[in-house]
């Protein structure tokens, strides 16, 4: 099974809008936020080397922020995921 990490903020557009295409997809991933938690924030940074949110990863693989995410799944890679 593929497994999606997505770091996020409560107030993010793009962390919400990146959500809303894998449940539109239905899609499972692991949300992470790095709302009060600097140690996630330090371990997203030194994983994607971003500090920008979101950041997703899937099988471990960082594949970029919500623009990417689009891009992939327009694309058609975001199908072959799964």
């Amino acid at each position: 099974m593929t497994k999606i990490e997505i770091y996020t903020q409560a107030t993010c557009p793009y962390c919400h809008r990146a959500k809303v295409l894998f449940t539109r997809k239905k899609i499972s991933f692991q949300e992470i936020s790095i709302e009060s938690d600097i140690d996630l924030r330090e371990e997203m940074i030194k994983r994607s080397g971003s500090t920008t949110v979101p950041q997703i990863f899937i099988s471990g693989k960082h594949i970029g922020g919500c623009d990417d995410l689009y891009k992939l799944d327009e694309n058609g890679g975001l199908k072959f995921c799964f």
